[in-house]
């Protein structure tokens, strides 16, 4: 009996440690998130020949590319090279093929962009695109390069990544499951591992006094684009009378001096995919706890006499939308993020349900509510999600649209200075080119009593494209040896506002990986590579480090 008594001690032991080694994976470059960085990251690293794990949070890949950001914000588009490029010629591709439009004749479509005609023929690109397409093109790069995947693994932010001195070991899942890598990605739009690694890093607007800019900080009085008050209107329930209450989404708050920095971060949404074809269309749905009350300030504004309810009904193909923000009030929440960066997994999602409610919310007004002026409801009555697109989310958008969350503060700060031009970035690893974009970042009641929305900033690059620093991809060098951030990177606010776009965030997620594999070759740590090697393997991989 003690023989059998050891044999299965000792068997136990074994299956014990075999359950544990099942739970440890191991490569050269882990790659944590599942946006559009995170997918280039790990192509480049197995077209450079290193092994690498994706551990995504996300179960559908390529975060807002594929989620319903279609209507792709590209600035100067020739300044988009490597995969991202490649990215969208697959997409120009897939619309060559008759069979991809279903809902719509090709010639009908028309060939709008964002600032770029939607189709390039010459070049092979297209801009514009269903969100389901571009999730394939991302898909087919994980079939494509055999990607490890593991999806729906969540970082263990208190206790889950394992350091040696300034190198991480290995992190941790709350499954259980631990990965060890030479070099780690961290390539969410939240920044989760860069934060969880003890790197620094900002959320919110600095003071404009911190890096000498402008249009940073608080900016009261400041009206960029068309999403701000023309009119006065009266925040409180009883039009003109303080003593009545706020209504929804009204801040009691101060705004903050001009040029101060706050804790306080540009609106999200979602960029809703909407289709206007009776077959391919389901009426927005009457959320639960709808409260018409919540939008009685937008039912202000249209008794004022605007009408811009359709401005950014922006045309995708096959006679759908990518539904953005427009106007004093939309589809921007504004005011109700601001806890989102440093909020635990189930705050935010928490955060994220008020977000789809409010949203959902909105459209059924807009279609339904009797406030709302005749002609803009029957022309919203053409509308409605679209059947084929998140068909598992009841043709909701997966992704919400995480503008800005944290911002490491790394080797290198971008500012608006390098935005404009106005000093030289000599180790570039890749460009931007899109306007200083912020959105709104509160809705306040004016010393004169009538509301009004701050913080929407547009100003374009002064010298058109500028250079992004390599050493805002890396923390400093006490802090960690083996992390490149590619998504929330070295910036400042209003900085932010230009790179956050995903054609770049597809280019720095490549570059990021070349520097990886780079250091794992030489056996130095990311801020040791000699940059002349860096500038040679990037161009190898056809990126773009000058205006051409």
């Amino acid at each position: 009996m003690k023989k059998y008594t050891l044999f299965f001690v000792i068997i136990g032991l074994m299956l014990t440690c075999s359950a544990t080694n099942a739970q440890e994976y191991e490569a050269d470059l882990i790659v944590y998130g599942g946006t559009s960085a995170a997918i280039t990251a790990a192509v480049q690293a197995k077209q450079l020949g290193k092994s690498v794990i994706i551990v995504s949070p996300d179960t559908h890949l390529g975060g807002l590319s594929s989620g319903g950001l279609g209507f792709t914000d590209t600035g100067d588009k020739s300044v988009i090279g490597g995969l991202a490029r490649d990215f969208y010629h697959r997409i120009y591709l897939h619309y060559q093929d008759s069979k991809a439009w279903r809902w719509q004749e090709q010639a009908s479509y028309g060939n709008k962009g964002q600032g770029t005609p939607a189709v390039d023929g010459d070049t092979r690109t297209m801009w514009i695109f269903e969100p389901h397409v571009a999730e394939q093109v991302f898909e087919d790069y994980v079939k494509e390069y055999s990607l490890e995947i593991w999806r729906d693994e969540w970082l263990d932010r208190a206790k889950g990544v394992f350091k040696e001195g300034n190198m991480i070991v290995s992190i941790k899942t709350l499954s259980g499951k631990t990965f060890k890598g030479k070099m780690f990605i961290d390539a969410t739009y939240e920044g989760d591992l860069m934060a969880a690694t003890g790197v620094s890093y900002h959320v919110g607007r600095e003071a404009n006094s911190l890096y000498n800019e402008q249009w940073n900080g608080v900016q009261t009085g400041v009206l960029h684009h068309d999403h701000w008050f023309k009119h006065d209107i009266s925040p409180y329930v009883i039009p003109g009378d303080n003593n009545s209450g706020l209504l929804y989404g009204v801040s009691a708050e101060a705004p903050g001096n001009y040029g101060e920095g706050d804790h306080r971060l540009q609106a999200y949404c979602f960029r809703m995919c909407l289709s206007n074809h009776p077959d391919n269309r389901v009426s927005f749905p009457k959320p639960e706890n709808y409260n018409p009350q919540n939008y009685v300030l937008l039912a202000r504004v249209f008794a004022s006499g605007w009408r811009e309810v359709f401005h950014k009904f922006d045309p995708i193909p096959n006679r759908k939308t990518d539904t953005n923000n427009h106007g004093p009030f939309s589809t921007d929440f504004i005011g109700m993020n601001y806890d989102y960066p440093e909020a635990s997994y189930q705050r935010r999602r928490e955060i994220i349900k008020e977000h789809e409610a409010y949203q959902k919310g909105l459209m059924y007004f807009l279609a339904n509510d009797a406030t709302v002026p005749l002609e803009v409801r029957e022309q919203m009555a053409q509308w409605g999600l679209a059947k084929d697109e998140f068909t598992d989310n009841d043709h909701w958008p997966h992704q919400l649209y995480i503008r800005e969350a944290r911002r490491m503060v790394g080797q290198y700060v971008m500012t608006e200075h390098d935005t404009f031009s106005e000093r030289e970035v000599s180790d570039p690893v890749g460009m931007g080119s899109y306007t200083l974009d912020s959105h709104n970042v509160q809705r306040y009641v004016k010393a004169n009593g009538y509301v009004q929305n701050e913080g929407d900033i547009g100003v374009k690059p002064k010298k058109g494209p500028y250079k992004i620093s390599y050493g805002s991809l890396v923390p400093k060098k006490q802090e960690c040896a083996n992390l490149l951030v590619p998504v929330c990177v070295s910036s400042s606010h209003i900085a932010f506002g230009s790179i956050r776009m995903e054609p770049v965030f597809m280019i720095l997620g490549q570059s990021a990986s070349v520097a990886a594999c780079l250091s794992i070759d030489r056996g130095v740590g990311v801020q040791d590579i000699p940059y002349t090697i860096l500038q040679e393997a990037l161009l190898a991989n056809k990126q773009v480090l000058s205006s051409p």
